[in-house]
């Protein structure tokens, strides 16, 4: 397509519900919003480490319309190899910037609590989470890069919203994770496990030692 073409082609794109809560979801996670022309419109950039390719497949078949030239694969430091894609620049995701970045610093938005739901949730742990131990019985999320005030955002949102309870357990002095309090391991699984399920990698995030009855 030439320029105009493409112009014209964006103008037909419309974020849907699921598409709007897989951006909330990775955004909270790995996602990343970058903008070419001072906030006027924004691209969103996935990238994902080879052995969840899968997922990134999956994330991708969700906004395949938005990608111009599929999925990527590189090779970055160490030889580790990532596999993403990047969305046309569009203005439907500028609300989104708004929200999620101050000075180009990812942050949780103050409205979170009307921006999540269960599909907003399992894109995070798939981004970020993983099966604490056996001996624990619960889930994390890796939240490292949010502040223990935006983290507190979140805890009161899973409370009200999912009736999930969660702790933060400091990590390197100045990071905090999220830990899903173990009585409420099994309401986070029952939430989450209905998208976890459809991707064989985030099968095992979830690990074969589930909550015990």
């Amino acid at each position: 397509m030439n320029t105009k073409e493409i112009r014209e082609y964006k103008n037909t794109l419309k974020l849907t519900d699921i598409q709007k809560s897989i951006l909330v979801g990775t955004l909270l996670g790995d996602g990343h919003l970058e903008t070419q022309d001072n906030g006027k419109t924004y691209r969103l950039k996935i990238e994902h480490q080879l052995a969840q390719q899968d997922y990134t497949e999956w994330l991708h078949s969700h906004f395949k319309e938005w990608v111009r030239n599929g999925m990527y694969r590189k090779v970055k430091s160490q030889g580790k190899e990532y596999v993403g894609f990047t969305t046309y620049s569009h203005g439907a995701f500028r609300f989104y910037a708004q929200q999620f970045y101050t000075e180009k610093k990812k942050h949780i938005p103050r409205m979170i609590s009307k921006l999540l739901n269960p599909l907003v949730v399992a894109i995070w742990f798939m981004d970020d989470g993983s099966w604490k131990s056996e001996k624990h019985e619960t889930f994390i999320i890796h939240t490292l890069g949010f502040t223990k005030e935006d983290l507190t955002l979140i805890q009161d949102s899973f409370r009200k919203l999912f009736n999930i309870e969660t702790s933060l357990h400091r990590q390197k002095e100045r990071y905090w994770r999220l830990y899903i309090r173990s009585s409420s391991a099994k309401e986070f699984e029952k939430l989450i496990q209905p998208y976890t399920s459809l991707v064989d990698s985030m099968k095992k995030k979830m690990g074969n030692n589930k909550p015990k009855e």
